[in-house]
């Protein structure tokens, strides 16, 4: 089978380039399951009951966060209710949201995923370490396929949980930084690891945010609002290919789509679907 995370999605571009480009995807690359790292998808901090319904409609299966989960209060309803959401898994037990969960691939097979939230310059949190080894505790035996998204900063840490969960987890996949990694690989026990899966959103920014206003405030001081910028808008994450049955990863690549792209595979899938839908 074949799992996508898509990393971090940037504001109104970044779920906007999800809903444009992710069924084209799916089609063009097999995927068999969705997961996005949704923390930034409102305005470019926190997100919304709507912005995760939007996010589920365009084909997402889970969606992951990080520390700006609670930015908008308001998702708080969602994440108690709902099976395809998930909090960071070393957060307090009394935090909003489920630790973990299991959802049901279309091909018809379990997958668990975990959110977990680094420690190095970020929010005091628990050992996200001891956290792993808690929720991997108390997983169904019959889920072989486990998604790890590690929302952290340090390349270090990503890279010690990567090895930390070497064969037991299916795929060890970094987000947060916003820039993609070129150290994706398969650990000998056959866990898929990167650093960090990149952004899906607007590339000509600063990790997200309008070039100018960032500048601004960095060389004088004088405080700006940091907008989500506009420009070479791009769906970025990465591909694991694992077996279910063993839940070990065969391969890993790293997908990065201009609008151009997407444009090209979402006209592919619609092509492709219209003899089928004749046919009937």
């Amino acid at each position: 089978m074949r799992i996508l995370l898509i990393g971090d999605i940037v504001g109104k571009p970044g779920r906007q380039i999800v809903v444009r480009g992710l069924a084209g995807l799916v089609a063009r690359e097999g995927i068999d399951f969705v997961v996005a790292n949704g923390e930034n998808a409102a305005a470019g901090s926190g997100i919304t009951p709507a912005n995760h319904a939007e996010l589920i409609a365009a084909g997402v299966d889970c969606v992951t966060l990080g520390d700006h989960i609670y930015r908008r209060g308001e998702i708080i309803p969602t994440l108690e209710s709902r099976r395809d959401i998930v909090k960071p898994a070393n957060f307090p037990s009394t935090a909003p949201g489920k630790p973990w969960t299991v959802v049901t691939s279309r091909g018809g097979v379990p997958v668990a995923v975990i959110s977990l939230l680094g420690r190095v310059f970020m929010r005091p949190v628990d050992c996200p370490w001891t956290a792993v080894d808690r929720v991997l505790a108390e997983l169904p035996a019959e889920v072989k396929v486990i998604v790890v998204d590690f929302h952290a900063e340090a390349t270090s840490d990503m890279q010690l949980m990567g090895r930390h969960l070497d064969g037991r987890a299916s795929a060890v996949l970094g987000t947060h930084t916003h820039v993609a990694t070129a150290d994706e690989q398969i650990f000998p026990g056959g866990t898929a690891f990167q650093c960090d899966v990149g952004m899906t959103g607007p590339h000509e920014s600063i990790l997200g945010r309008r070039i100018d206003r960032v500048s601004e405030t960095t060389l004088t001081f004088n405080p700006t609002h940091f907008e989500v910028a506009s420009g070479d808008v791009r769906l970025s994450g990465t591909l694991v290919d694992v077996d279910p049955a063993t839940g070990r990863a065969s391969a890993i690549r790293r997908v990065s789509l201009s609008e151009a792209e997407v444009q090209r595979y979402s006209a592919a899938a619609q092509a492709s679907a219209a003899p089928a839908a004749g046919a009937r």
